[in-house]
């Protein structure tokens, strides 16, 4: 939700419910999230999750808003303590009523065995190339045991959704590793060699993305890490001092080269499992 969007709500009244489809639906009903054709990518990547109603609003205009937490979001808790992060808004006609007292496992479409993260800052040039990645696949065509969520730089996110259970986790970021810019490696992280203990160095910022970091502290949490991969593509420019929007040349040209890769890495996962992938490169956290 755009802040703009996220202001205008302040001025609202909470309704007791509100009819959708013949249902009255209220605080706590379970819904199916439908957006509307045409949305950004968090629209996409939210299509046909399962949500838990946690408030109705209408606005100044008389508009009313249906607010909502994930089902699946890791850090739902923090939605329902009205964290804008974690809490989503819906126009009525966005959303689907689910019959009463089915259980969780009953509206969940096919559970996600593989999550798709990308990485990235949009600010500084070729550091958003996880970003991009993962815009271009959230408007491919992949299985339903696939999610794809853009973290970009929300490392605390990453850490809770690690938390999940996936089968298998493909990171996707910018990752200078000597070669070429624009070449693009499928990595495998080391996690036996990961510190666990707390130190300053392995500490995860809310508003940074360090991915050894956010493996680090997802151990420390108990994560089921045990198939992790790295989609990283090397850098020509990362911003300087100033920033800078946009990806160079060579690594724009190689954002299809990663889709199509990360695409044929799925479809072996889902088919021939984890002994069908053979990374290019294995890196070693470094003490």
């Amino acid at each position: 939700m755009r802040e703009w969007e996220w202001q205008l709500l302040e001025d609202k009244a909470t309704l007791d419910h509100i009819e959708i489809s013949g249902v009255n639906v209220r605080a706590g009903d379970r819904v199916r999230l439908c957006p509307h054709d045409g949305g950004d990518i968090l629209d996409i990547a939210l299509r046909g999750q399962v949500a838990t109603i946690e408030d109705i609003e209408e606005d100044y205009e008389g508009k009313r808003h249906v607010c909502v937490v994930l089902d699946e979001d890791p850090g739902r808790d923090l939605g329902l303590m009205r964290q804008p992060g974690h809490r989503f808004f819906f126009d009525p006609t966005e959303i689907d009523p689910l019959p009463a007292g089915l259980e969780p496992e009953q509206t969940h479409r096919t559970k996600a065995r593989v999550l798709i993260a990308g990485i990235g800052n949009i600010f500084l040039g070729d550091d958003a190339f996880g970003v991009e990645v993962a815009r271009r696949l959230a408007e491919c065509e992949l299985p339903n045991e696939v999610r794809v969520v853009d973290f970009g730089i929300r490392g605390l996110d990453l850490v809770y959704a690690l938390q999940d259970n996936y089968d298998t986790t493909i990171l996707i970021d910018a990752f200078p590793h000597g070669k070429e810019p624009g070449t693009v490696s499928i990595v495998e992280p080391c996690l036996h060699d990961l510190d666990v203990g707390s130190n300053e160095s392995g500490r995860v910022e809310p508003h940074g993305m360090h991915p050894m970091n956010v493996l680090r502290m997802a151990k420390a949490m108990q994560a089921p890490l045990e198939h992790i991969l790295l989609i990283g593509c090397e850098p020509a420019y990362l911003g300087g001092d100033d920033g800078h929007i946009g990806l160079s040349e060579p690594v724009e040209a190689a954002v299809g080269k990663a889709v199509n890769t990360t695409r044929t890495l799925v479809h072996r996962i889902l088919n021939g499992g984890w002994e069908q992938i053979q990374p290019q490169i294995t890196i070693r956290e470094q003490g």
